[in-house]
């Protein structure tokens, strides 16, 4: 709030307002001069998409500049000696890297392969980029993006057993393959090639090797869609001759390895990894493994938490994060962390001490580290805060704010400060929560109050910006939302509380603090109560109705209704199902139908809204379908509303007015049945 407004002059916020929301992101820090350069996303005028450049700050802090204008700009990696920013730019629906001078002009596209390009890396010496970009498996098939196929109406040959992916569609016959380009000549090698993708490329101190994560088949008849490991394996740049060489594999399959960087004297790999002793539900943890290959060392063993941002937001979706970050002289490592509410900066010596360098009630979603490790720019959100680039102290502290990006919107509008609260559930755990009071509050009143379910299971809701939190607030509800058991932040054995007993000990912890919330926040009327989540949020949705008739309205969004058929249909059914529910359909069809909400719909009379997107591979459409099929015939109140070309991402990324329609439906759901 500016200091010459008060809160009583401000107005509520809108759905709408989300057509002028910005978002800051990818911050990268000149080597030489400190400038940062950083994207700013935000929706085109006709509300149909969204648009993203690249700005610049001085180190200074004065007030940034674009320094590229999309309308699709994104990346921005600054070359070793700072003469040139590279980045990706798409256009004609073609994702490619482009190359910039540091004092701007105009970009060159550098690379042209066939189909779009998804990172970049510099070499040490500036004279190459390596990028990862699909390529054809198999270059002698017809692929979607050939347009054979639409010349030759025939069938579609599935031969893998992960055949689709959320938010990609049906596997293309490509896969993610390194290349390697010379920023002068643009003369391109490709360096990697076969059944598998590379990821997360990063080039070694001395620019002889290409560190990159992949799994790779041991043997002919291994599936590797059905490995729940990978590994680190290294690559020469070219061969004298300017042929690929082959991979060499540094780890043992023994850990879920996620990211990885070289030491400054290319000694020492750190990456992010886990054994997998829980499943999916296993923590993030910092290993290091000598550069040469051999067994990793977990560092961060004395820490019971999740390395990396595991916070929940409908203002951003699985933002690249990177690799951790060796310090100059390569004896400590810098790393987000994941921790009761929270997501900060750390900094772990390789004896596993550590020590936490940001403070405050937010959640860092990335940083980078200065040149002269004195300062950490971070993007950072709190709730009232979308996000922001901030530069803080490593020594001192201090922070100045160095963005303002959504200012002359927060001019204008209320928000809610949500207040934390602690409910003490069964076997000695303690689960966190948040209460936000309705815009107008007034002592002495009764307020509705909707309880917000989060995704994942293993995702935290964060101090953090929710637009949908702030409109049903503005809307005249108390909000309730709260990390039941399963959530990460909260050390392992919580994480594992779910596995197994989806409906189990998650359900109770909720009812539980919806007690605790009535209990401590009294103007919460206890007979008003709406429910409402997203994937995993929409299972227990689904659940919670199916088990008592608490809520007068619910709203389910992308949910989870029947495990026997999520097996079969979801991309990541058939590993998801195994990992978390605990079995199959063929062998364990009485435990998977136990715990699917659709065995209970008998039992379902608060009135459900299904929102579900036609596009969601991750839990796909027909989780919906058959309950609202159940709960028709059943002759119970529903409601099925379905998104057209919209994927599991829709609350975060879909279509802009299909956002806005979403928030628009539950917000008048709950008006509709008089919560």
């Amino acid at each position: 709030m500016s200091d010459s407004q008060s809160s009583t002059t401000k107005r509520c916020i809108t759905a709408e307002d989300l057509y002028r929301l910005h978002w800051v992101s990818d911050p990268a820090i000149h080597p030489i001069s400190g400038e940062i350069a950083y994207v700013e996303q935000y929706i085109n005028k006709e509300w149909t998409d969204y648009n993203s450049g690249i700005w610049l700050l001085s180190s200074e802090g004065a007030s940034a500049l674009p320094f590229t204008y999309g309308p699709k700009d994104e990346t921005p990696v600054w070359s070793p000696d700072g003469s040139q920013l590279a980045f990706l730019r798409t256009t004609d629906g073609k994702r490619q890297v482009w190359i910039i001078p540091e004092r701007g002009g105009e970009a060159r596209q550098l690379t042209h392969v066939e189909n779009n390009v998804r990172s970049l890396a510099w070499s040490p010496d500036g004279t190459c980029i390596s990028f990862v970009a699909k390529t054809a498996e198999n270059p002698s098939s017809p692929t979607s993006d050939g347009g054979t196929q639409e010349a030759q109406l025939k069938g579609r040959v599935v031969n893998r057993t992960k055949a689709k992916s959320d938010g990609y569609g049906l596997w293309d016959d490509t896969r993610d393959h390194l290349y390697v380009t010379d920023v002068t000549s643009g003369h391109t090698v490709q360096l990697t090639s076969g059944a598998y993708d590379v990821a997360e490329p990063v080039w070694s101190p001395d620019g002889q090797r290409i560190l990159f994560v992949a799994r790779i088949a041991e043997h002919s008849k291994e599936d590797t869609d059905l490995r729940k490991q990978n590994d680190l394996f290294t690559i020469a740049p070219a061969t004298s001759n300017g042929d690929a060489a082959a991979p060499l594999k540094l780890t043992h399959s023994k850990l879920h390895i996620e990211s990885a960087a070289y030491s400054p004297d290319g000694s020492t790999i750190a990456f992010y990894g886990h054994d997998r002793h829980a499943k999916g539900a296993t923590q993030t943890r910092l290993y290091t493994v000598p550069s040469s290959g051999g067994t990793a060392v977990c560092v961060s063993e004395t820490l019971d938490a999740h390395l990396g941002n595991a916070g929940m937001s409908d203002m951003r979706s699985h933002l690249h994060i990177g690799p951790p970050r060796f310090s100059a002289d390569g004896q400590s490592l810098y790393t987000l962390v994941t921790l009761e509410g929270n997501v900060h900066v750390y900094q772990f010596a390789l004896d596993g001490t550590f020590k936490i360098l940001t403070q405050g009630e937010r959640e860092i979603y990335q940083f980078e580290l200065t040149s002269d490790e004195r300062h950490i720019i971070a993007a950072s959100t709190d709730v009232s805060l979308p996000g922001d680039l901030f530069r803080v102290a490593i020594h001192s502290g201090t922070e100045e704010r160095l963005t303002r990006v959504n200012d002359s919107l927060f001019d204008e509008i209320e928000i809610s400060v949500p207040e934390s609260f602690w409910t003490e559930v069964e076997d000695g755990r303690r689960v966190q929560g948040w209460v936000m009071k309705p815009a107008g509050f007034k002592e002495g009143v009764s307020y509705p109050a909707i309880l917000e379910i989060h995704g994942g299971p293993h995702a935290m809701y964060s101090n953090s910006f929710f637009h949908e939190f702030q409109l049903l607030a503005a809307q005249g509800y108390t909000v309730i939302y709260t990390n039941p058991g399963g959530s990460r932040g909260y050390g392992q054995s919580f994480t594992n509380v779910v596995l197994g007993d989806y409906g189990g000990r998650d359900y109770t912890d909720l009812l539980s603090a919806v007690d605790e919330a009535i209990r401590q926040f009294p103007f919460i009327h206890p007979e008003r109560l709406g429910v409402t989540g997203g994937s995993y949020g929409g299972f227990m949705t689904n659940w919670i109705v199916g088990h008592t008739d608490r809520f007068r309205a619910a709203v389910t969004q992308r949910s989870i209704s029947n495990w026997l058929s999520m097996y079969g249909v979801s991309d990541i059914g058939y590993s998801f199902t195994e990992d978390e529910v605990g079995g199959n359909p063929w062998d364990d069809c009485e435990l998977l139908w136990k715990q699917s909400p659709l065995a209970y719909v008998q039992q379902i009379n608060t009135p459900l809204l299904i929102l579900h997107g036609e596009q969601d591979l991750r839990c796909p459409i027909e989780q919906g379908e058959q309950l609202f099929t159940a709960l028709r015939r059943l002759g119970k109140p529903t409601q099925f509303v379905r998104f057209p070309a919209s994927s599991h991402e829709l609350s975060r990324k879909g279509h802009p007015q299909l956002r806005v329609e979403r928030l628009q439906r539950i917000t008048n759901w709950f008006a509709q049945h008089e919560l």
